[in-house]
């Protein structure tokens, strides 16, 4: 069977995907780092009323003339505006926020005026017309578009959300992604291990890189290589209602791998299986019904790669966000002379520093899938394409940041 490559592999899992998930409306504080559902709109205008940007004198511009004398009316403060009018000669003692009064078209910053708290003050220093005064609407007016379907919610859109006036908003209901775990070999962290028995990592790291990217986890445990429990952990994932079921171990097609198996008797439409990646090649893709399959290689390290490249994007096409497919690399520099690739895409765990020339992506030498370690403390994959030739240091590469 021929390999596909990434890309190709990239889009027919994409295109896989039946649609979004639904839209639920939550309270606005439940809403962190969710994705907006529908276009959100101002319901009011902000600010609402034209405000001083500084602490001063509300005053008219024409009277702003060193040494001339103001007599002081009263006091503007935010949320206490001064019921009046600013004539000439005239000035309104005003805080941050406060609303401008009428009249009154500049502020005079206390800096700048002698006999701050007195009934009369001095002009010091003039200032242009219109000075550290912010309009009304300044930031955005009722009914202006603010934020796009499809956005996530970090700390400065759901203050902007805040700040129109929206009590509630209309997310994406978070994709639910089954997690599996697969193999005889397989025991959980804090269980007794056999001596032909490894600990379970891979469900961990996928839990999280789920959680990350948006969607929200079912664990179905580790399954046996036995179809019966494979067939009733799938059945888990589908009586659930998984967007995603997900799959660790056992896709190859060796005389243990009954996973890929397991899900063609359960229904499943066989998208594709290897992929010209390295590590990764023996991924498989797949539809049971409405749900998503992927199934990802047992390697802890070619999981998480995968992971990367594949899972996340599958959960952002289900949350509507733009461009899934997007090239997630980034130019830089290799950090150390590589050897010719062969058919394979290579990720390689890799240092990452910023020079003078940009940023250097150094692989480390050893890049066994087994080894997590390296990829706690890698900063990068450094992507070698298919038939690259050997490359020096320094030479332009591509890489895709990791943290």
């Amino acid at each position: 069977m021929a390999l596909t490559p990434v890309p190709v592999a990239l889009r027919a899992l994409l295109d896989s995907v039946p649609g979004r998930t639904p839209i639920e409306t939550l309270p606005l504080a439940q809403c962190a780092w969710r994705v907006l559902g529908a276009d959100l709109a101002a319901l009011r205008t902000q600010p609402p009323f034209a405000n001083s940007a500084m602490d001063g004198y509300a005053v008219r511009g024409d009277d702003l003339v060193p040494g001339a004398e103001l007599r002081v009316l009263g006091e503007s403060a935010a949320g206490r505006s001064f019921d009046g009018s600013v004539a000439a000669g005239e000035a309104v003692r005003i805080f941050t926020g406060a609303p401008i009064p009428e009249g009154a078209d500049t502020i005079l910053i206390q800096e700048n005026a002698d006999g701050v708290g007195s009934a009369a003050i001095t002009v010091r220093e003039g200032a242009p017309k219109g000075k550290f005064i912010r309009k009304a609407g300044l930031d955005f007016s009722e009914g202006d578009q603010l934020l796009a379907a499809g956005t996530r919610l970090d700390s400065a859109a759901l203050g902007l959300a805040a700040a129109a006036g929206h009590p509630a908003l209309a997310v994406r209901r978070k994709p639910l992604v089954a997690i599996l775990a697969t193999g005889d070999e397989l025991v959980l962290p804090g269980e007794p291990v056999g001596p032909d028995q490894i600990v379970a990592s891979n469900s961990f790291a996928l839990a999280a890189l789920v959680e990350q990217a948006g969607g929200s986890v079912l664990d179905l445990g580790i399954a046996r290589d036995d179809h019966a429990d494979l067939a009733a952990r799938i059945g888990q994932a589908r009586d659930a209602g998984a967007d995603v079921l997900v799959t660790l171990g056992g896709a190859s097609v060796g005389a243990h791998d009954l996973v890929q198996e397991a899900l063609k008797r359960a229904g499943m439409d066989l998208g594709f299986w290897k992929i010209a990646m390295r590590p990764g090649k023996p991924m498989m893709t797949g539809r049971l019904g409405p749900m998503v399959a992927i199934g990802l290689p047992g390697n802890p390290v070619s999981s998480i790669v995968c992971g990367h490249l594949f899972v996340v994007p599958v959960i952002e096409a289900l949350l509507g966000m733009p461009s899934p497919e997007r090239d997630r690399s980034e130019p830089g520099l290799l950090g150390r002379d590589m050897p010719a690739n062969d058919e394979r895409e290579d990720y390689l765990r890799s240092n990452l520093v910023l020079t003078e020339a940009g940023w250097e992506a150094t692989p480390f030498e050893r890049q066994d899938s087994s080894m997590l370690g390296l990829l706690a403390r890698a900063q990068a994959l450094a992507i070698r394409p298919v038939f690259a030739p050997a490359a020096r240091k320094g030479d332009p590469c591509r890489f895709i940041r990791l943290r």
